[in-house]
């Protein structure tokens, strides 16, 4: 057991004692960090104000008005307000106060707010005669801005349909509008013209059928509520886009670790094998101790990585949990699920490691486990979806992918029941075991086999010959 614990110390100490792990490894943290810190202040600073004209052709006479009062710089501010205010009460309370935004009376929140809703567009409402033809009208859009309106260029160009407001007979819809807008016009701007002129046509077409907008809109107007997730520990709003995040959150952490260590076992096996390192060390240890010492000291450092980038995330897990989105517990799972889907999976990297001398012919024997790490990706919308379909259950006892799915279903919002999980937990031990025989007869052949490359095949006939 010394001998093994040796060379998994070494196999930990040389990836992740180098240079490149280390900046490898720090570069997503260290992104994120940044963006943490400068994502909020970009967020607080005043966008440029836009300022133009938007022509209208209105045939019918009763939409241009109101459009312009839709875009008064007043209402658009006012629209952005309650948007930021509608942003505000779908975050998370701690998530709020940690973006800066934990209020209008906070002074971050202040400056959020006016970032938001300050600048807005000034946009003057210009109503073409019929004189003048949409082409010609059109070429305003790529003229440089007149010498006496220099601030004022034309931004779009609306052309309302002549039976916009009126059917005309024998119809069965109403007509439309045309929009043209300057090349790289601010998208906020194209969508405030859209939502005014829908508001403006919709309110002259119930002006013109001599409805009251106002009564209708009572009518047909009903409160969108935000529905409340019931959990042991009491109720808590409900979030539908970390509900989503969450568990392929936890998958790919899980995936990432395991891909990660595996790759490195990989890619060690090869180098030491090819540069003769491996005669050296069969030497001084039998080939079992050696291939045990790899895969620990590469279990190692997949834990390094697990534990790093959950340590990140430590504040966003316990807010989550407060609120009832997460449970604790799931940190526990997510350490069993790493160690038995790492085993089954490093067990064979070490194999193929083992058989072949350069990385290049192990690509093909990578085909089918880069395969089965694929499946969970492929299929990680429906079992979110549906995690107590007849194909997430099945899937959760299917070594190793068991491992990948549990974990999706068990951050659900329908997690499976605790029999499935420990299940889960034996069907993945029994996967861990198998696979380990198989690379253990694998590696004692093929570690100091050299010349043609083997097939799956041949590495099945060395386990079964072993």
């Amino acid at each position: 057991m010394k001998k093994v614990l040796r060379v998994a110390k070494r196999e930990f100490v040389a990836t992740a004692g180098t240079k490149a792990f280390i900046l490898g490894i720090l570069v997503l943290p260290l992104v994120i960090g940044v963006l943490m810190l400068v994502i909020p202040r970009m967020a607080m600073e005043d966008p440029p104000a836009i300022e133009g004209r938007v022509a209208v052709i209105d045939p019918t006479g009763r939409v241009a008005a109101g459009l312009s009062a839709y875009l008064e710089p007043a209402r658009i501010a006012q629209r952005r307000r309650q948007a930021f205010e509608r942003m505000q009460e779908a975050m998370p309370p701690a998530l709020r106060t940690a973006s800066g935004m934990g209020g209008r009376g906070g002074s971050a929140g202040r400056k959020v707010a006016g970032s938001l809703a300050g600048a807005v567009p000034r946009l003057e409402i210009v109503t073409i005669g019929a004189g003048i033809g949409v082409e010609q009208a059109k070429q305003a859009l790529t003229a440089a801005a007149p010498q006496e309106r220099p601030a004022r260029p034309d931004l779009a160009l609306v052309v309302v349909h002549q039976d916009a407001v009126q059917r005309q007979p024998g119809a069965d819809r109403f007509g439309t509008y045309d929009l043209f807008v300057r090349a790289k016009l601010d998208d906020r701007v194209i969508e405030e013209i859209q939502d005014g002129m829908r508001d403006s046509i919709v309110g002259a077409r119930l002006s013109q059928a001599g409805l009251d907008r106002t009564q209708i809109e009572a009518l047909t107007t009903v409160g969108r509520v935000k529905s409340r997730t019931v959990t042991a520990q009491g109720e808590g709003r409900t979030n539908e886009v970390l509900n989503r995040l969450i568990p392929m959150a936890l998958m790919a952490l899980l995936l990432m670790s395991v891909l990660t260590s595996g790759q490195y076992l990989l890619t060690t096996t090869v180098e030491e094998k090819t540069n003769r390192v491996v005669e050296v060390l069969l030497s001084a240890v039998s080939p079992m101790e050696l291939m045990a010492g790899k895969i620990l000291g590469q279990f190692a450092v997949g834990l390094l990585m697990l534990a790093l980038y959950l340590g990140l995330g430590l504040i966003a897990l316990l807010t989550f949990a407060s609120l009832g989105l997460l449970d604790p517990a799931l940190i526990l799972f997510l350490a069993v699920f790493y160690l038995l889907a790492y085993f089954s999976l490093g067990a064979f990297m070490a194999a193929i490691g083992s058989a072949v001398n350069e990385m290049r012919e192990a690509q093909g024997l990578m085909m089918p486990v880069m395969f089965v790490v694929m499946i969970p990706w492929l299929l990680w919308l429906p079992i979110s979806r549906d995690p107590n379909s007849l194909l997430a259950v099945a899937l959760t006892f299917v070594p190793p992918l068991g491992s990948f799915v549990i974990m999706l279903r068990l951050a659900s919002s329908t997690p499976p029941p605790l029999w499935q999980t420990l299940l889960a937990i034996a069907a993945g031990a029994a996967g861990v075991w198998a696979s380990l025989w198989f690379a253990a007869r694998v590696f004692r052949i093929g570690l100091l086999m050299y010349g043609k490359p083997p097939s799956l095949a041949t590495l099945v006939r060395w386990a079964r010959s072993g």
